[in-house]
């Protein structure tokens, strides 16, 4: 019967999509001169042509570079409307929208100089290319340079320099996201779109994905359920990786990179070795990241079992044609973290107890995906199917030995999605996404039964502009079912239990001005319980606890509200942004005051709850060398059925910098120096069993050096985390209670085109 209803789910999409055909014939933009190919020009304002410009096909996910002479080319394109986007470092992105077909100019794109490298496009708001600027959702994106110069390898640290986002870390290897005061699993991870399924529901559980093998990552603050379902109820991050090169002329391409750094703290080498090609409509990648590290240290000593190794890598290969193209992605995800955590005894103090041993946590993800866009008569029709296998393994000794949890998390996924256009104004997609899931419980302590997730959704988001003015709106429909299998141990019985959700949005963009933008949006998320949060019963020792689950939890719903200002000038940029998101049977954990086999009881419930708040970012250029940036976020949460503070919400967060950048020196293609004073206020709104910390500031400081050699560009960056070595801990630290967070760290990173 599930299945039955899964194809009338897409047999209704498409059903859905038929009045579009046909009637999406207007567009606006340049027409393309030959039925099958793209080409064109890339030069400044002067007519200058430039080298190295990355030109996108965005619905087609097909990437080329300009030569020495500005020229490029796409061979084999289907007739359709596309967006064009070109970037270069150094100047403004341009987004055009070009339609294939006969008897019609080539390109000429000119690119304008510009102090910032900005964000052309987001995929992620709207599920098709839209202008950020515009977006109705509040999206933020970071990318090559950003992630360059990330000193950690977890994703929660790479993007806690973007407003509204904060890490909550254990140890300098595993981060989650936490965007406005919501983690874990209230918060999606995607991989090229697509979700990743992880078991990374626990506060110490890590996403499964490398940022180092992304070209950049978008982050929506805020609920984005009507796009992806549940677990988008606070906001959704997508690790995007480079589209796959295209060979001028049809030719023969191959490139690569490689990366080394080390860091000082706590001993760590790691490298990174990109290698890709393509040859005539075949285009390939492959990629590998390897890191290994040992023990913190803080001002106050070392960690002790606090080390980390991680082995990730990725394969793609794609092919492309008039009728379209497809690429076939395999990515595994290999690590080992050891815990600095064990059992507390009733009566003991707050430090972690020794005679249990340190836990070591592994966790092995594979998954295998496919992509692929299919333009036809005036639609665009794209498939993304992924198959992922996910194995969690906790082990209560550090040096192994019987294993205490082993989870295994087999998931098929698959979303079909129609992109149309209804005359110049309107453009949407309707979808349908299906997805079933096995829950496999093995190891000494079963800790959640056996179970079997099958889910299904139908959705549509539309979006209209009229002047000034643009429009979105969605809704969607989510049915989810759950098969408990019957585990004695936890006393769990065989049933099924289903759930049906509704989501929807309503945004409003105002443009008075070409580079302003005033932004509302209502957005209503859910958010199914985790079987963690439903039948847990045991120790948990990643977290250090006997947790309880509570079987008659329903599913989270929240109203959110968001107003937000926008501004792109020459030589400033910036945004305001203030939400507020009520949850309805928000879903917590909080300790009983009682003791299980040497281990704290922990116990979920639940509540209503409301979060709301601010962010504020600002970059400024007075100088064409000096770039000044700034950054503030709020957030309060707070429990009303019992008028407390909600666990875990970040603290106030100030950020101000300073970055000195020369170009072209002779010597040096690009030298930079910079600086950024974190300030992090005492959060005084803190949950009865938080454990409380103070306010500080840091400092941190980078340079680096861009310069050829042998012919090849060669960069060497340069970090100073925490230049002074304060003492200090941070609220949203997992060793708070016992530890202080890192000292020092020197992290030195070289880099070279191959």
């Amino acid at each position: 019967m599930k299945w039955k209803l899964l194809w009338a789910l897409a047999a209704g999409a498409f059903l859905a999509l038929g009045p579009g055909v046909g009637r999406a014939e207007a567009w606006s933009g340049p027409k393309v001169q030959q039925p099958d190919t793209i080409q064109g020009q890339v030069t400044d304002r002067e007519g200058n042509p430039l080298n190295g410009a990355e030109v996108v096909l965005v619905e087609l996910g097909r990437k080329a570079v300009t030569a020495r002479d500005g020229t490029f080319s796409f061979a084999d394109v289907p007739h359709g409307r596309y967006t064009l986007s070109v970037r270069l470092p150094g100047y403004a992105p341009v987004v055009r929208q070009i339609e294939v077909e006969e008897r019609s100019a080539s390109l000429r794109v000119e690119l304008r100089e510009a102090p910032f490298q900005m964000d052309a496009i987001t995929v992620s708001a709207t599920r098709s290319p839209v202008e950020a600027l515009t977006s109705p959702l509040p999206v933020a994106a970071v990318g090559g340079e950003w992630l360059q110069r990330t000193e950690g390898g977890s994703l929660g640290e790479a993007l806690e320099g973007v407003a509204g986002v904060r890490n909550l870390s254990t140890g300098a290897q595993i981060g989650k996201p936490v965007i406005r005061g919501l983690t874990g699993a209230r918060v999606l991870v995607m991989d090229n779109g697509l979700r990743v399924e992880d078991y990374s529901w626990g506060d110490e559980h890590g996403s499964a994905v490398e940022p180092r093998l992304a070209e950049r990552v978008e982050v929506i603050r805020g609920p984005a359920s009507v796009l992806y379902g549940s677990d988008a109820l606070g906001g959704v991050v997508n690790v995007i990786p480079e589209d796959l090169p295209e060979a001028p002329g049809g030719g023969t391409l191959i490139r690569g990179g490689l990366e080394t750094y080390g860091a000082s703290n706590n001993g760590e080498l790691g490298g990174a070795l990109r290698l890709e090609g393509a040859r005539g409509s075949i285009g390939w990648r492959a990629g590998l990241v390897g890191r290994r590290s040992g023990d913190l240290r803080t001002p106050e000593g070392r960690l002790e079992n606090t080390g980390a190794g991680v082995l990730n890598g990725e394969a793609a290969v794609g092919l492309r044609g008039t009728w379209g193209s497809g690429t076939l992605r395999y990515s595994r995800f290999d690590s080992e973290f050891e815990l600095l955590e064990g059992a507390v005894e009733e009566g003991e103090g707050e430090s972690p107890g020794e005679e249990h041993g340190a836990p070591v946590q592994k966790l092995v993800d594979d998954r295998v995906q496919f992509t692929g866009n299919f333009p036809l008569r005036g639609l665009r029709f794209e498939t993304r199917a992924q198959w992922e296998r996910s194995r969690r393994r906790e082990f209560e000794g550090a040096d192994g030995g019987e294993v205490a949890v082993d989870l295994v998390l087999n998931t098929v996924s698959l979303d079909l999605l129609g992109h149309h256009a209804l005359g110049e104004r309107v453009r949407g997609t309707v979808g349908v996404s299906t997805l079933r899931q096995v829950n496999e419980t093995r190891g000494e302590e079963p800790l959640v039964p056996g179970a079997e997730v099958v889910s299904a959704a139908l959705f549509a988001f539309e979006q209209a502009t009229l002047g000034r003015w643009a429009v979105s709106a969605g809704a969607r429909v989510d049915l989810r079912w759950l098969d408990v299998e019957e585990n004695e141990g936890l006393g769990v019985a065989a049933h099924t239990r289903d759930y049906t959700a509704l989501s929807g949005n309503l945004g409003v963009v105002y443009r008075p001005t070409e580079g302003l933008a005033l932004v509302a949006n209502v957005g209503r998320g859910f958010r199914a319980p985790s079987l963690f949060e439903l039948f847990t019963s045991g120790v948990h020792h990643g977290q250090a606890r006997y947790e309880i689950g509570r079987a008659d939890l329903g599913p989270e719903k929240s109203l959110n509200v968001d107003l937000g200002l926008r501004w792109e000038l020459e030589r400033f940029r910036g945004e305001l942004a203030g939400y507020r998101n009520l949850i309805d049977d928000y879903i917590y954990i909080a300790p009983t005051g009682e003791f299980r086999e040497g281990f704290r009881v922990f116990r979920y419930d639940r509540a209503r709850a409301v979060l709301w708040g601010g962010e504020a970012s600002v970059e400024w250029r007075p100088w064409h060398l000096l770039t000044l940036r700034g950054r503030y976020d709020y957030t309060r949460g707070t429990n009303l059925d019992t008028d407390e503070p909600l666990p875990l919400v970040p603290p106030a967060r100030a950020d101000l910098g300073a970055e000195v950048h020369l170009d072209d020196l002779g010597w040096a293609d690009r030298v930079y120096v910079g600086a950024e004073t974190e300030l992090v206020a005492e959060q005084k709104r803190r949950s009865a069993f938080d454990v409380p910390t103070g306010g500080y500031g840091l400092l941190h400081l980078r340079a680096g050096v861009e310069r050829p050699v042998a012919g090849r560009p060669v960069r060497v960056d340069l970090a100073v985390r925490n230049a002074l070595d304060k003492a200090y801990r941070d609220y949203l630290s997992r060793y708070k209670e016992f530890a202080l967070n890192p000292g020092r760290n020197v992290v030195l990173r070289a880099s070279v085109d191959l």
